[in-house]
């Protein structure tokens, strides 16, 4: 039986050790919870984290986390960033299908 990678909150406080530190890539879901296309890309976000252990899954929150939204110049969510090496590899913004997703951590 794979584990199962539950979703992370990010925080400034644990951004460097879940991003940076991390030994395998880290898939980024930027969203709020007033966003209508983020409450649709949330469960497939989850899913993913449920399905597949290639990549570790964190969300966050931009109303609550506005300086990591500043850090990565995030002005429209959702957004999507996979990290490779604490570095950004491939970004994605707007609403995309679960097969898109699955295709930038592939």
């Amino acid at each position: 039986m794979e584990k199962i990678m539950a979703v992370i909150e990010l925080t400034e406080e644990n951004f460097e050790a879940e991003i940076v530190k991390s030994d395998k890539p880290v898939l980024v879901d930027f969203w709020a919870s007033w966003c209508g296309p983020c409450k649709m890309l949330s469960p497939l976000v989850d899913e993913i984290s449920e399905e597949t252990d290639k990549v570790k899954v964190c969300k966050v929150d931009v109303d609550e986390q506005d300086e990591l939204a500043a850090r990565f110049e995030i002005s429209s969510i959702p957004t999507l960033i996979l990290f490779k090496d604490g570095k950004i590899a491939k970004q994605s913004v707007g609403f995309i299908a679960k097969e898109k997703i699955l295709e930038m951590i592939n």
